[in-house]
C-alpha cells in the first residue's frame, strides 16, 4: 500500500514530521480494500484540496482515494464559509455560496463574513451592540491571530492591523465572542470500507512562547455514523455539540457544489456571551488532516485490528518543554526542538472508556 503526502512546503518542521509518521500509519491499513486497487496510491492532502483538476491528476475519484476533503474555491476549506455577508450590496469573492451559510445559520455563533474593510466595519458595528467581538483571520490556525474588540475604537484598530489584500482575497470572519468556553471536536472519518463517528473536547496548553495554543483532544469514537455515536452515552452537552455539527456536514454535502471529504471535523464552542446567555455553534470545519489525527488513526487502528470493536476512546496529546516525557504505552509522532517553536512533544493513547 503507497501512502503520498501532498505537502505544502510552508509547514513547521515537526508539522511535516507529524505527518510523514500519520502517513506511515496509514500504510499498513487497507485502504483500497480489493486486490485491483492494491497499487494505487492513497494521497494525505495537507491542505484542503480545491483544484479539481489537481485532484483528478492525483488520482482522486472518491472518498476511498485520499484523507482530507476537496472544494470548489478556495474559501469554501475556510472558516469564511461559516457565516453569511452583512447586507445584498456587501462584497463577495468569486463563487460565494450564500445557501450554505443561510443553512448552518441556526447552529453558529452570531457573525459575518467580510471581503472588504467597509463591510468588515459594518458587520462590527452591528455585533458590537450586542457584546465584543472576535475578529478572525480565515487562514490562520488554532486560533492564532484573532482579537477581541470591545468597542468601534478598537474595530478601526484590529482592522487597521489587518491588510486589505487580506481581507478582499481571503475573507475575515467577525463574530460574537464566548467566555468560559469548551469545545468540543466532532469528527466523522471514511477510509476504506470504514465509517466511524467521534466527539471529544479540546484541551489548551502553553508553547515555548508563553501563548496559549492546541494541546489535544480526547475523542470517544464510534464504528459507524452520527446515529450511532448518538447511541453511545454522552454527556448532555456533547450530544448538543455532536448534533450541530451533523447539521454543518449534512449543509455540506447538500450545498457545496463538487464537495468531497473523507475526514469531516468540526469544532464545536459552548460558553457564555457577556449578558450571561450560553451559546452553543460551530466554529468551523477542518475538512483535512489536522491535531487530532494522531488519534484518529489510532482509533482506525483499533477498529481495523478487531472487527467486533464498537467503541474506543483515544487521546492526542501536544506539550512544550525540554523535559517533556511520554507516558508508557504512548504512541510518539513527534519529540524533537523545532527551528520555529522549540522543544515538543505530540503523542496519541488509547484510553479505557
Amino acid at each position: 500500500m503507497q501512502v503520498m503526502l501532498h505537502q505544502d512546503d510552508a509547514l513547521a518542521w515537526h508539522e511535516k514530521a507529524t505527518l510523514q509518521a500519520i502517513a506511515e500509519r496509514f500504510a499498513t491499513l487497507d485502504l483500497h480494500g480489493k486486490a485491483e486497487h492494491a497499487d494505487k496510491a492513497y494521497i494525505i492532502p495537507t491542505g484542503t484540496l480545491h483544484d479539481l483538476d489537481e485532484a483528478r491528476q492525483l488520482g482522486i475519484v472518491s472518498e476511498r482515494d485520499f484523507f482530507g476533503g476537496i472544494v470548489p474555491q478556495p474559501f469554501a476549506g475556510t472558516k469564511a464559509i461559516t457565516h453569511g455577508l452583512v447586507g445584498p450590496d456587501a462584497l463577495a469573492t468569486a463563487g460565494w455560496l450564500p445557501a450554505f451559510p443561510d443553512a448552518v445559520k441556526d447552529v453558529v455563533l452570531a457573525g459575518f463574513t467580510a471581503f472588504s474593510r467597509r463591510d468588515a466595519m459594518l458587520a462590527g458595528e452591528r455585533l458590537l451592540q450586542s457584546g465584543p467581538v472576535r475578529l478572525k483571520p480565515v487562514l490562520a490556525r488554532g486560533g492564532t491571530g484573532q482579537v477581541i474588540v470591545t468597542d468601534r475604537q478598537e474595530l478601526e484598530a484590529g482592522l487597521d492591523a489587518l491588510a486589505e489584500p487580506e481581507i478582499s482575497e481571503c475573507g475575515l470572519v467577525l463574530e460574537e465572542n464566548l467566555n468560559d468556553v469548551s469545545t468540543y471536536s466532532v469528527g466523522q472519518l471514511r477510509v476504506a470500507d470504514m465509517t466511524v463517528t467521534y466527539c471529544g473536547t479540546q484541551n489548551v496548553t502553553t508553547d515555548n512562547r508563553g501563548r496559549t495554543v492546541y494541546g489535544g483532544s480526547d475523542l470517544i469514537v464510534a464504528r459507524g455514523d452520527y446515529e450511532t455515536l448518538m447511541s453511545v452515552r454522552l454527556p448532555q452537552s456533547a450530544m448538543k455539540a455532536t448534533e450541530l455539527a451533523r447539521t454543518y456536514d449534512e449543509a455540506a454535502d447538500r450545498h457545496i457544489p463538487g464537495f468531497l471529504a473523507s475526514r469531516r471535523n468540526y469544532d464545536v464552542a459552548q460558553g457564555r456571551r457577556t449578558d450571561g446567555l450560553e451559546r452553543f455553534g460551530v466554529l468551523e470545519q477542518s475538512w483535512r488532516i489536522g491535531g487530532a489525527s494522531t488519534a484518529e488513526v489510532l482509533a482506525l487502528e483499533a477498529f481495523h485490528a478487531d472487527a467486533e470493536l464498537a467503541v474506543v476512546r483515544v487521546a492526542s496529546i501536544e506539550t512544550y518543554g525540554a523535559g517533556c516525557r511520554p507516558p508508557d504505552g504512548a504512541e510518539v509522532f513527534f519529540q524533537g526542538d523545532d527551528p520555529a517553536t522549540g522543544p515538543m512533544l505530540k503523542f496519541a493513547a488509547v484510553r479505557s472508556l
